[in-house]
């Protein structure tokens, strides 16, 4: 059975007091030294030759015992046994010593009697009693057997006199027995209890220094002077540091100039860095700052006031993030086949290029459009379309400079933009070139393809015009050219304008439209892609102009946008689809898009809440879709009113995501629960391997953020089939499922499966059959 410590106290603790009863013998000599000198003093005094052999057993008792703990060496005592074993012989020794001075004490007070004999007894019990407590506390039991070896002989003493008060006399001395005892325990508990404090501090710094040293991120703080007095070991080796105590007592300024003296980082950035940390840490509020090193690496550095006065700089390698979002921005921004700019981007480009430099300048805009694309793919298959869509870029790539700007802006269509432009003789020069630049024959897969394309341009003085209105424009040109039999370009002529004149005056017409409610809202089916049934519609709006017939929303909807009236047609959609919505099977939801320009106020939150409230349709039943365009014009206040739907109970989905930034951050900071990929991840997804890769990709990131995923334009069923196989979205919508129906129509077809369910079912489980052999397939 293991015994217990001594006071039932640790291990460790119980070892360490026994350790204490070896230190300071150096007063034990000077003991011996007295009490010996003592005794003979009072044999001088009384002539009594007993007190000669007292003060040799005393002198001889302190001296033996102080010779004792000096053969002992304090780091053998190491565990619970062997502490035990010197404990009991430093209470051997200590016993004898207490002995012999409560024998001396005896024979003063009883035996051989005398005034000063009895004083210098008292002087040396009084003397040892002192040193019982400080000296002895790491042993309880020496501290017992002291106090009464010592001071119960001298009561006996007392008490044996005879006299009443002596007697009294020597029993008031029996309770400081106890007293000593009770001092002895209190300085063991003054020292357990410091010595338990020191543990648990030690074991949290133990903690904060495996938790500071396990950090990913360095980490350092700065006192109140501005340096190190915390870092951690990722600090040290992200600073290049042998260990986190090379970084102490330094300042913010001599840590990046060890990246400047190393040539990591240039000494403007250095100077710009300091500047925001330092700022950052003056102003209690939180910054980062992106560096970038020479050496092709990111770091991110954050500042923040801490406690006490303490500042705290946290940085982290960001390589692999800034890459990864890097490429998310290139395929947002890239056209994936050519790597030209894609429409998104080369918009953001043209307007930005256009709000500077000198307003007064002329710069022109053209469109080419490749002559009989569309043939090419027909006879010859996608693949060799791509071919030659690829070959033209590169051609064009090659007239790219500061001044022209190139950019495929979807199908076969390519844009060029030139910032300045002298005249419409330099524009004429320019174009030329660029398309004498394009002839000639190339070879795609092993056909001779000759490439011929029209184009239309514009120029336009700066001040005067904006992009939009630019590729109106040379688009109106482009077609002009197409009239005149293609191979060419043209320059758009005030003739031209009569365009706009009509474009003026459909303006016109649509605002009475909506003023007499004379849009009407159809419902494109939503399809699972597991059961082929309608689960959800998107809501669209369809305008019957009264002369020239049905208006294409790619039409009316811009034209919508440009008048700012983009609003009213939302409310019209919104407030019928929900009317709609409810009367449908409880299964079915319906889906909303809301333009960028209703999230420029929060009368958005209202006006979903009142087409709720009046129609009495389930928040759940209602899906806001929300286009990239709308979060890139002010992101914050874009966020709040997200929020305020979501905590409404409506669904959020991002639409048309891939045709803007579609940055990552949308993803994650924004609450939403659906991603709508866009179409044109799926033209050439049957042909092309990259793309289809492109698309997993997406819908894998996508659904890792724990997003529903719904594919649109899906047009053919090879499309589908590839989707249902490899890419397996959620959701799937498009013209292959039929035009847009009505409010009924939508709730008559909400139990009809799909007759070709059953085929990409089929697909599905073949492609699911084929991965499972592959994977029973011995190895070669």
């Amino acid at each position: 059975m293991k015994k217990n410590k001594p006071d039932d106290i640790s291990e460790d603790i119980y070892v360490g007091f026994v350790r204490s009863l070896f230190t300071g013998a150096v007063i034990l000599l000077l003991g011996a030294l007295t009490q010996g000198l003592i005794g003979l003093l009072v044999y001088w005094k009384t002539g009594a030759p007993i007190y000669i052999v007292l003060a040799i057993l005393m002198a001889a008792a302190s001296l033996g015992r102080y010779l004792s703990i000096l053969r002992v060496d304090r780091d053998t005592i190491v565990g619970y046994e062997t502490a035990q074993r010197w404990e009991r012989y430093y209470i051997f020794w200590g016993t004898i010593q207490g002995f012999c001075v409560g024998v001396f004490a005896f024979v003063a007070l009883y035996v051989v009697p005398d005034s000063f004999g009895e004083i210098a007894a008292i002087s040396v019990v009084l003397a040892s009693t002192i040193t019982i407590a400080g000296r002895n506390f790491g042993s309880r039991k020496m501290v017992i057997i002291l106090s009464l070896s010592v001071l119960l002989p001298i009561s006996f003493g007392l008490m044996l006199k005879g006299d009443f008060y002596h007697f009294l006399l020597g029993l008031f001395i029996i309770p400081f027995i106890f007293t000593i005892n009770k001092m002895a325990h209190l300085v063991r508990t003054v020292l357990f209890t410091a010595i338990s404090e020191e543990k648990k501090a030690n074991k949290i710094a133990e903690r904060f220094n495996r938790a500071l040293n396990t950090m990913s991120h360095g980490l350092v703080m700065l006192g109140p002077d501005g340096r190190v007095v915390v870092a951690n070991a990722e600090a040290a080796h992200l600073m290049s540091f042998r260990s986190p105590d090379a970084l102490l007592g330094r300042t913010i300024h001599a840590m990046l100039m060890r990246g400047v003296a190393g040539g990591m980082l240039a000494l403007k950035d250095c100077r710009f860095i300091e500047g925001q940390l330092t700022r950052a840490l003056r102003e209690g509020r939180d910054r980062k700052v992106l560096v970038s090193l020479s050496n092709g690496q990111y770091f991110e550095f954050s500042a923040r006031e801490g406690s006490q006065e303490l500042g705290v700089i946290t940085f982290e390698d960001v390589t692999q993030r800034v890459e990864a979002e890097e490429k998310v921005r290139t395929m947002a921004r890239f056209d994936t086949l050519t790597g030209l700019p894609n429409r998104a981007y080369f918009h953001e480009v043209v307007t930005e290029t256009l709000s500077s430099g000198d307003r007064e300048r002329s710069c022109g805009l053209a469109i080419l459009d490749l002559d009989d694309f569309k043939s090419v793919n027909d006879t010859l298959g996608h693949p060799v379309g791509d071919g030659l869509i690829y070959a033209v870029a590169e051609r064009l790539a090659a007239f790219a400079s500061e001044n022209i700007k190139i950019s495929r802006f979807g199908g076969d269509e390519f844009m060029i933009f030139i910032n300045q432009v002298e005249d419409e003789g330099h524009l004429s020069g320019i174009l030329d070139g660029i398309f004498a630049g394009l002839q000639g024959e190339i070879d795609v897969a092993g056909h001779a393809l000759r490439i011929q394309a029209s184009g239309g341009a514009v120029l336009a003085r700066v001040k005067e015009t904006e992009v939009d209105a630019m590729i109106v424009k040379a688009d109106l040109a482009l077609y002009k050219a197409k009239e005149l039999g293609k191979n060419d370009w043209q320059l758009f002529e005030a003739a031209m304008d009569e365009a706009f004149r009509n474009r003026q005056l459909m303006k016109a017409d649509l605002r009475a439209a909506i003023e007499s409610n004379a849009l009407r809202v159809v419902y494109q089916p939503i399809v699972t892609m597991d059961t082929m049934r309608i689960a959800s519609s998107e809501a669209l709006c369809r305008w019957e102009h009264r002369d020239l017939g049905p208006i294409s929303p790619a039409v009316f909807i811009p034209l919508a946008e440009e008048m700012g009236i983009i609003s009213e047609i939302s409310h019209f959609v919104l407030e019928a689809a929900c009317a709609e919505c409810v009367t449908w099977p409880e299964n079915l939801c319906v889906s909303v898009n809301l333009s960028a320009k209703d999230f420029r106020n929060r009368e958005v939150i209202d006006r979903v809440r009142g087409a709720l409230a009046s129609s009495g349709l389930a928040p759940h039943r209602l899906e806001i879709e929300v286009t990239e365009t709308a979060l890139l014009d002010d992101k914050s206040q874009t966020r709040q009113y997200v929020e305020e739907l979501k905590a409404l109970g409506v669904r959020i989905a991002l639409d048309d995501f891939g045709t803007g930034y579609s940055s990552l951050s949308y993803l994650h900071k924004l609450p939403l629960d659906k991603v709508k990929i866009d179409r044109s991840f799926l033209i050439d997804v049957s042909q092309n391997a990259r793309s289809l890769e492109l698309l997993k990709g997406v819908v894998n990131l996508s659904r890792s953020l724990g997003l529903t995923v719904t594919i649109e334009g899906v047009e053919t069923f090879d499309q589908l089939k590839v989707l249902s196989s490899h890419v397996k979205p959620d959701l799937v919508q498009g013209f292959l499922f039929g035009s847009a129906l009505t409010a009924s129509g939508i709730e008559t077809m909400s139990t009809t499966v799909w007759p070709f369910a059953k085929d990409a079912q089929d697909e599905r489980r073949a492609a699911k059959a084929k991965g499972i052999a592959s994977l029973r397939q011995p190895p070669a």
